[in-house]
């Protein structure tokens, strides 16, 4: 399923972050202008458990996270941080309380701003898996963990895109059950 038909925010909202920047959509993207925060919202259901989401994301410029992607773990949220913590950590925030830069999740990849990167996660009752372009970054068993996020990105659930003093863009996102 479809979550952008290429031209308008039909289905979302902007993210209520304080200091959040402009949000456009042209070229068959949404662009989320560099703020402290800026993100948007999916405001229709959306699946809690067994179930893909796919985007592409790009840092247009800037040098933090490009893709905060927010997303249910049943009752829980959780984010998928790609290109946090001065650019290059990919990783869960949060489980057992530790966010993306501190827990087992914790990769790092170089990013390039002006390239198209694919971000694929799959939530299954046991794990959350996650993949930017062909590499597999966080597999991890969710049995006996805590799940939650960071304060700051509560207005992105229960499905939000957000990025950090950075201007990304995201297009072709889609959600398929399992």
């Amino acid at each position: 399923m479809s979550l952008f038909d290429g031209k308008t925010l039909t289905g979302w909202t902007i993210s209520d972050f304080a200091g959040t920047g402009a949000v456009r959509t042209d070229n068959d993207r949404i662009t989320l202008e560099s703020g402290v925060m800026t993100g948007v919202t999916w405001t229709n259901d959306i699946p809690r458990m067994n179930f893909e989401v796919e985007l592409e994301a790009m840092r247009v410029s800037g040098s933090d996270f490009f893709c905060a992607l927010t997303f249910p773990v049943g009752t829980n949220p959780c984010s998928l941080v790609v290109g946090g913590w001065g650019g290059g950590v990919v990783g869960l925030s949060s489980l057992d309380g530790e966010d993306a830069a501190n827990n087992e999740t914790t990769k790092y990849m170089n990013f390039e701003n002006g390239r198209w990167y694919k971000i694929r996660l799959r939530v299954v009752p046991a794990a959350i898996q996650a993949w930017v372009d062909d590499d597999k970054m966080v597999d991890v068993n969710t049995t006996d963990k805590r799940i939650s996020i960071r304060i700051e990105v509560e207005p992105s659930v229960p499905l939000g895109i957000a990025t950090w003093s950075t201007t990304g863009a995201i297009r072709n996102i889609r959600v398929r059950r399992l």
